[in-house]
């Protein structure tokens, strides 16, 4: 792994994990993916980005929710010859009242959308010490800066990796491993395809409608953000330009938190 760049990043078989996979790769980054998909899925997926920008990669999947699986991948990945960039991007969401929330949905967030991140980073942290080199990019979101309604679990979990990335990154400073995060807005991946077809409607409008009128309810930016936009701040991040960039928290929000 020496002299080499070999990234590692969760959620990566479609949305902003396989955006920035694929913008890792065309900068000549070797890949692991990670995802849910059957074996033979994922294999597809990464011949195809090992043919198109002439990388290795390969897929290991991985119940991020089942810590031992996550010990048995990143074991896997050790085998075969480490990484030194780790991207935890995997989530999930679910939108209720508190007085609402289903425990059992409270502990899936929890467990994918933050403790996922602390086991990944704490097998990785060996590797990239021992590379002399390191990078971990956590996909937070806004709502690990700024609250909203009916999103306690999600807004806990990307707030408390926040947390998360700021220790590592003290933690790490004087080892060539930085540690940052990154804040989307509104961005254009199915996982807020529910939120806009109940504002759909509950106003009684397109699902174009809807799109605009929610993002804009929250940000004046008046579309969703592109995956590949944050991949390619995830490479940035990845570059000497960013060598003393740590402990941040960036967002990409369309001036969503500017308010």
């Amino acid at each position: 792994m020496k002299n080499s760049k070999r990234a590692l990043v969760t959620g990566s078989t479609s949305g902003i994990g396989l955006a920035t996979a694929r913008v890792l790769a065309s900068h000549g980054i070797d890949i692991v993916l990670n995802g849910l998909e059957p074996q033979q899925e994922g294999d597809e997926l990464a011949r195809e980005l090992a043919g198109q920008y002439a990388v290795n990669a390969y897929y290991c999947p991985a119940d991020l929710s089942r810590p031992e699986k996550i010990r048995q991948m990143m074991t896997d990945i050790g085998q075969a010859g480490g990484i030194n960039i780790l991207v935890n991007n995997a989530g999930i969401q679910f939108t209720s009242p508190i007085l609402d929330f289903p425990a059992e949905k409270w502990d899936q967030i929890m467990a994918i959308n933050l403790s996922a991140a602390f086991h990944t980073t704490q097998q990785a942290l060996p590797m990239m010490l021992d590379d002399g080199w390191g990078r971990i990019i956590n996909i937070a979101s806004v709502h690990g800066l700024v609250a909203s309604v009916h999103k306690s679990a999600y807004c806990a979990a990307k707030h408390g990796l926040i947390g998360l990335t700021k220790v590592v990154a003290l933690e790490q400073a004087a080892n060539n491993i930085t540690a940052n995060a990154i804040c989307p807005g509104w961005t254009d991946t199915p996982l807020l395809n529910d939120q806009f077809k109940a504002y759909s409607k509950q106003h009684g409008v397109t699902f174009d409608e809807a799109k605009l009128g929610l993002i804009q309810s929250k940000a004046p930016y008046p579309r969703l953000v592109a995956p590949s936009e944050i991949g390619e701040l995830v490479y940035f991040l990845c570059t000497d330009a960013a060598r003393a960039i740590t402990g941040t928290s960036m967002p990409i929000d369309g001036a969503w938190t500017a308010h």
